[in-house]
């Protein structure tokens, strides 16, 4: 019999597979594809993007004062992101094999892309970078840490919290002391490879 749990991830890989398809329908509508992982537009269609570009020195004219004053705060925290990147990446390079969890692909997560639009100036430009590195890096290092989690802890919290990571739904009920080590020894076997979830047979 399938659980209401089961059930509300079958409705929200529905509503991933949804979402994709209107983000490829999307991709037809703004007529780019991509090939390789290289997005590829129609012809003509980058210098019509040019048109829309804003010159810098009017994009810098029309930023508030205060706005520029916080650029140095905002891109100071490259420093703890990228030794975040480092040391979450030597964490799961070290300890996943150990554990017998596959590793996240970095890729998967990062991506840089949104420089190659011509309707951005340099400065627009090199904040979406900056965006998409930040964010792509965040979602990398929850998807480590929810693997983590699910290996070593997979008990759902007593109030709610703000964002659920794709392992959490499937977690033990907090309080449920009876199904701890079932729950224990299911959530690390759907992060593990076979015969490798660190439960001892008969444990």
């Amino acid at each position: 019999m399938t659980s209401p749990t089961e059930t509300l991830l079958a409705r929200i890989r529905d509503l991933q597979d949804e979402l994709e398809q209107d983000l490829r329908r999307r991709s037809e509508a703004f007529r780019y594809r991509l090939e390789n992982g290289r997005v590829v537009f129609e012809e003509g269609i980058r210098a019509r993007h040019r048109e829309f570009r804003v010159r810098l020195s009017t994009f810098l004219r029309g930023t508030r004062p205060m706005v520029v004053l916080t650029a140095p705060v905002i891109y100071s925290l490259i420093v703890p992101f990228v030794l975040l990147d480092l040391l979450v990446s030597l964490y799961q390079a070290v300890c996943f094999p150990v554990y017998g969890i596959d590793k996240v692909r970095r890729r998967d997560f990062i991506r840089i892309d949104r420089h190659h639009l011509a309707y951005l100036n340099a400065l627009q430009k090199l904040n979406c970078v900056y965006c998409g590195y930040c964010n792509g890096l965040l979602g990398y290092v929850q998807e480590v840490a929810g693997r983590t989690e699910a290996y070593w802890c997979p008990i759902k919290h007593a109030a709610r919290v703000g964002a659920y990571h794709g392992y959490y739904a499937q977690f033990v009920d907090y309080g449920d002391a009876e199904g701890f080590e079932a729950g224990l020894d299911a959530s690390r076997r759907r992060v593990t490879r076979p015969g490798l979830s660190g439960i001892r047979p008969g444990a």
